[in-house]
């Protein structure tokens, strides 16, 4: 069939929307027809570079959509399914998965990040036969997909597609952080350096923790009243001043978890600082492939300070998304704030020029 997807054939570049061949789905695959996809600084970081990706991709990896059409096998969704889908599926079976670990199962990470399916092969293709591979292997910036049924979660069908898809990334990464992979505990000191998508989650996945107080760091001052919204009970500006500022709202401490939402080294560092001794950092800011990160092995032993790295929030996909949603109908969690702005697939460039400009919790492009 043909679809319509907005392709990267080189970094740097813009995005190219562009009229491709998606084939059917083969055994154990599941075609979705997107509803919604949201647009996350992970897919900036393939156009520029810093996350190494074959050429040309369809990214996008926060999405929902209906099942469409099922290959040979499926046994987890079936057509008219609501699914959210995820860049971590899993099969099972393998040693993380066995582990209560899902978000790093073995068998899906190699062809993740080749951005095929399974059997190392691609479903989407240009005019001219050249494949065309999708960005952790979902591809969302499309009409269409085709994706291995692991990917496909089922969900309740009284949400709207445009907010169950962000919590297949912005959502399940930082409620998770907060409280999964730390985690957080009622009565704790918590700051998040960061207020983007990301950064608002962990703000209210501490508020739900029942954490206090709750201090919200950026550098851009429009970030502040969301960060109110989603439960922060402080804010902070960064500037020369913000360790101190944070040590002052703690009886001269640090916080006792600290996150770091935005990937940059130095944003890194300066986090451990506002992290108390016996405190936690965790970072689930991505940063770019390569990148080091300067922290002092001699504080990190004397101050007995832990860092954690927070991958997906270190959530169970099956599990957490539709107890996400459950907490999003009961009002616990806050998603139709995270929507912002909406748009056609036609504006995504002009979404990641918004997203950089910090103007926005979430852009959703929605198909029809």
């Amino acid at each position: 069939m043909q679809i319509k997807a907005a392709l990267l054939f080189a970094p740097g570049e813009k995005l190219h929307i562009e009229t491709i061949t998606l084939d059917a789905p083969k055994a154990g695959e599941v075609r979705i027809k997107l509803a919604a996809s949201g647009v996350c600084h992970s897919d900036y970081h393939v156009m520029t570079g810093d996350t190494k990706q074959p050429n040309p991709v369809i990214l996008g990896h926060e999405g929902a959509g209906i099942v469409e059409a099922i290959g040979e096998g499926v046994t987890r969704v079936k057509v008219g399914d609501h699914v959210v889908l995820s860049w971590t599926p899993d099969c099972g079976e393998c040693f993380y998965c066995l582990r209560g670990q899902p978000y790093l199962c073995t068998t899906f990470t190699d062809p993740l990040w080749a951005g095929t399916q399974l059997d190392g092969t691609c479903r989407t293709h240009r005019a001219n036969g050249e494949d065309v591979y999708l960005y952790c292997g979902l591809g969302t910036f499309s009409e269409y997909t085709v994706v291995p049924q692991q990917a496909c979660i089922p969900i309740r069908k009284d949400v709207p597609l445009a907010v169950a898809a962000l919590v297949g990334c912005a959502v399940a990464t930082g409620v998770g952080a907060a409280l999964y992979t730390s985690p957080v505990h009622a009565g704790e000191a918590v700051a998040i350096f960061g207020c983007g998508g990301i950064g608002l989650n962990i703000v209210q996945g501490a508020a739900l923790s029942g954490a206090y107080p709750i201090i919200a760091v950026d550098t851009n001052a429009a970030k502040m009243e969301l960060a109110r919204q989603f439960g922060a009970t402080h804010t902070l500006i960064s500037d020369g001043d913000t360790i101190a500022s944070i040590r002052a709202l703690t009886d001269g401490r640090g916080c006792d978890h600290v996150f770091e939402a935005v990937g940059l080294p130095a944003v890194q560092e300066l986090a451990l600082e506002a992290a108390r001794p016996g405190g936690s950092l965790i970072l689930v800011g991505l940063a770019p492939m390569g990148t080091g990160t300067n922290l002092p092995g001699a504080i990190l032993t004397r101050q007995e300070k832990t860092v954690k790295g927070s991958y997906y929030g270190s959530v169970q996909s099956r599990r957490d998304f539709p107890r996400l949603l459950d907490m999003y109908k009961t009002r616990q969690l806050k998603l139709d704030e995270l929507v912002t702005h909406q748009i056609p697939l036609e504006d995504i460039n002009a979404a990641f020029d918004t997203m950089l400009k910090g103007e926005v919790a979430r852009s959703v492009i929605i198909y029809d």
